[in-house]
């Protein structure tokens, strides 16, 4: 069927106001704990669905308690059982070769087993690649697409949830990744035929969503959420002119051609044919003429991040007949906005033309943590870990479906009717601003102080003939990242140390305890430089937010990271210093355990920002060279216990590189010059390393390069070494370590498959550069799984070590 001018001029949509999604793992983690059971097989499907349901229905109706409408899909429904990228691939039966078995033969849907198959891997089939989710710090499963790859509408899980929810008394708001960022997001799959790129693949994609929007109307859903932050991007390998081509000809055919279903038609089925859409654009501004161009379509609502972008300027043509979602409070953030200046930006959109207007959230939720009533603010209770009066400093996902119903109401009846509200967001504002540690004169003395010669060392050539001489390593060496497992025994001593049931003395001893056992693996296996394994850090960042002045860190600020994986980043509010050694007593100790060398592990300055919630109140650049300073000091005082190596991991590197190209030079101007600023202070015999993972690398090869480590190791399984050969074009000449062992999959690779991505390293790159270890700490793996994996690329190096 199709018709023109399907979308009626509508009331506002969602008058109460809205979010573009909210946090899926559960308050209490109650997601991570089912999905984990089920893999671990304690529990089955059905047992997960339940879980499943049960999650899902408490965060409708948590949502309806804050303030959202019920009635109307305003509630979103954005859950997912571990990626919405790897949704979008089971709601097509878009999985890659390897992987078709999976599918039912009839309608060719995935069942859980064969969803987390596909995320996870199996025996000698890699799970899909996972890299960063725009500028954020949750991973996506990117798609592989091909000629071949079956796509059709597969999966009507979206639909059962829908229904679920309304028989529960919530008209949800389904969301999905947009049909043009999930093919711009996708890699063309090894079968493809040269010259493809998966936008080829749109209108059987396009077909497949609009089965899904008839699906859904015949159900009674009101109102559908697509996805499209392609449009805040110009990083992507797709040209500007064809996402733009793809997201009118996309929406010409599921706004256009189907005909939207109303109050008064819904039950006419040939009268509608889709809900009505909601297409958002988080992340950034739009491209320009974007939002011109979204206005042009029969789309229903469109949401702009007004956070990251700006107010558009002037009328906006298409826009009367469509409601404008206001974006304006920040969703990847997490402190509480002044309200007032808020509302100055939604009302100022007013001049754009829309036929209505309403708030929302900036982008997701998934950002952030649940609750800051979560917390614990006493500070004579046990436990506690923030200081009270950053209470009202802050806004997790629930004060921030609060603050969006709040401007809701401002906008509909006048800041009168909110004054209260408006005055306590401007009080707490300008509380922050001035408390003690937001500013420490003796920090902003010593980085006004910096000159050129404090983010350089001297020539690589000169620093590789001290190193050898002082490390005398093998042609390539083997290591790790730096991370062991952290065995339930491990966990267990941390959790008592911390609730006071376990002196200072025992802890020290159980964390000793573990070192020594490391160490003795390591040596066992015949690794070449050796780590302590890192038992006593809870988190990579947590870990030295804890000790350093600046920081807090919470006890229930979970957010999702990647499938089940969770993190707690912490809140960087102040001026940032360190005020005694951090790392040096468990590098010491372990280097007195053996004759190899050693390296010291420290997170570096732009990930430390990158996987915490930072103060947004000055420069990123000023608070990353506070952060690489406490960094140097701590790296003089490892050089100075006698480390050899130290290892500055950076793996957030390109997950902060700006959406835009225009601004990514400043960026990568002061990350490269924070991460310098800390390790440039060593003797040439100290080596460097640093790490990268999760990312695509080709736009930051040249910052690679200006990090100036000794030695480099990135994340290359499950690419197979495609960031080499980039690396040897671009003249990269000091040492690189492309991870040979996926350890974000529970499989084991074999020799021969290790062996055979490390034969293609060295082809690629003098032999003499390369370093063997895998793709990332081993934190969450199990010894089942890292021992053998470990043997087997010690076998590999060995392997390849005999033919050069």
């Amino acid at each position: 069927m199709s018709t023109t001018s399907t979308s009626p001029t509508p009331a506002t949509a969602f008058p109460g106001g809205t979010i573009l999604g909210y946090p899926r793992i559960g308050r209490r983690r109650e997601l991570k704990k089912a999905v984990e059971s089920f893999w671990a097989g304690r529990t089955d499907a059905v047992d997960l669905e339940v879980a499943a349901g049960t999650l899902r229905r408490e965060t409708a109706r948590r949502l309806v308690d804050l303030g959202l409408n019920p009635d109307d899909g305003s509630v979103p429904g954005s859950f997912s059982y571990y990626d919405q990228v790897l949704d979008v691939v089971a709601l097509l039966g878009a999985v890659p070769e390897r992987f078709r078995d999976l599918l039912d033969d009839e309608d060719g849907s995935l069942e859980l087993d064969g969803y987390f198959t596909v995320a996870r891997g199996r025996g000698e089939d890699a799970p899909l690649e996972m890299t960063k989710w725009f500028d954020t710090n949750y991973h996506y499963l990117v798609p592989e697409i091909s000629e071949t790859t079956p796509v059709s509408f597969a999966d009507h899980r979206i639909v059962r949830e829908y229904a679920e929810a309304k028989e529960a008394g919530v008209t949800t708001r389904p969301v999905l990744v947009g049909p043009v960022t999930f093919l711009a997001l996708s890699k063309a799959a090894d079968e493809a035929g040269d010259g493809f790129h998966p936008l080829d693949r749109l209108d059987d994609v396009v077909a497949a969503y609009a089965d899904l929007l008839r699906a859904l109307a015949a159900v009674g859903v009101p109102w559908v959420q697509l996805d499209e932050p392609a449009l805040v991007t110009d990083s992507l390998d797709v040209p500007a002119e064809r996402l733009h081509a793809a997201i009118a000809s996309a929406y010409r055919t599921l706004a256009t051609d189907l005909a939207r279903a109303t109050d008064d038609t819904a039950s006419d089925d040939a009268a509608g044919e889709r809900p009505a859409i909601l297409v958002t654009a988080p992340f950034g501004g739009l491209h320009e003429d974007a939002l011109a161009l979204l206005a042009a379509t029969d789309v229903d609502a469109i949401a702009i991040d007004l956070v990251k972008g700006a107010v558009p300027a002037g009328l906006v043509p298409g826009l009367e007949g469509k409601t404008l979602v206001a974006g304006v409070i920040d969703g990847h953030n997490v402190w509480r906005a002044d309200l007032a200046a808020k509302l100055d930006v939604v009302e100022s959109l007013r001049g754009l033309g829309a036929g209505a207007l309403t708030v929302s959230t900036s982008t997701s939720l998934l950002h952030v943590p649940h609750d800051v009533e979560d917390e614990v603010f006493d500070v004579t209770a046990a436990g506690t870990t923030l200081d009270p009066r950053l209470r009202d400093w802050l806004a997790f996902a629930d004060q921030k479906v609060g603050e969006v119903a709040t401007l809701a109401v401002a906008l509909a009846d006048g800041r009168e009717s909110v004054a209260d509200a408006l005055d306590a967001s401007s009080a707490a504002v300008a509380s922050r601003a001035t408390a003690a540690g937001v500013v420490v004169p003796a920090v902003r003395d010593r980085a006004a102080a910096l000159t050129d010669a404090d983010f350089a060392r001297g020539p690589y050539a000169e620093r590789a003939a001290a190193q050898a001489a002082r490390l005398d390593l093998p042609p390539l060496p083997t290591t790790t990242i730096g991370s062991f497992p952290q065995t339930p025994e491990i966990r267990k001593a941390r959790a008592a140390w911390t609730k006071g049931e376990l002196s200072d003395a025992d802890y020290s001893a159980a964390m000793r305890e573990e070192i020594g056992r490391v160490v003795t693996l390591q040596e066992e296996l015949g690794l070449d430089v050796l780590v302590h394994g890192e038992p006593e850090r809870n988190d990579m960042v947590q870990y030295f937010a804890e000790q350093l002045d600046g920081f807090a860190v919470t006890a229930s600020g979970w957010v999702q990271s990647y499938g089940s994986r969770c993190v707690r980043p912490p809140i960087l509010w102040g001026d940032v210093q360190r005020p005694a050694p951090i790392t040096v007593e468990w590098s010491a100790y372990t280097a007195s355990l053996t004759e190899k060398p050693v390296k010291g592990m420290l997170t570096g300055p732009v990930t430390i920002l990158a996987w915490s919630f930072v103060r947004d109140d000055q420069p990123l650049g000023d608070t990353a060279n506070q952060v690489g300073l406490a960094l140097r000091d701590e790296i003089a005082d490892l050089e100075a216990a006698g480390i050899g190596i130290v290892q500055v991991d950076e793996p957030a590197l390109r997950e902060l590189l700006p959406l835009r190209r225009a601004d990514q030079d400043e960026y990568l101007r002061w990350s490269v010059g924070s991460f310098r600023l800390a390790t440039s202070g060593v003797a040439p015999a100290t080596q460097v390393h640093t790490h990268l993972c999760y990312s695509e690398f080709g736009e930051v090869i040249g910052a690679i390069d200006g990090l100036d480590a000794d030695v480099t190791s990135v994340e290359a399984a499950r690419s197979r070494m495609e960031i080499v050969p980039e690396l040897a074009d671009a003249g990269y000449s000091r040492g690189i370590g492309p991870g040979v062992y996926d350890i974000h999959s529970p499989r084991v690779p074999s020799s021969d498959e290790v062996t055979e991505l490390l034969a293609l390293a060295v082809k690629a790159i003098d032999p003499a550069l390369v370093w063997v270890n895998p793709d990332c700490g081993l934190k969450t793996r199990r010894y089942a799984e890292v021992e053998p994996a470990l043997a087997h690329l010690v076998a590999a190096a060995r392997e390849v070590r005999s033919t050069l």
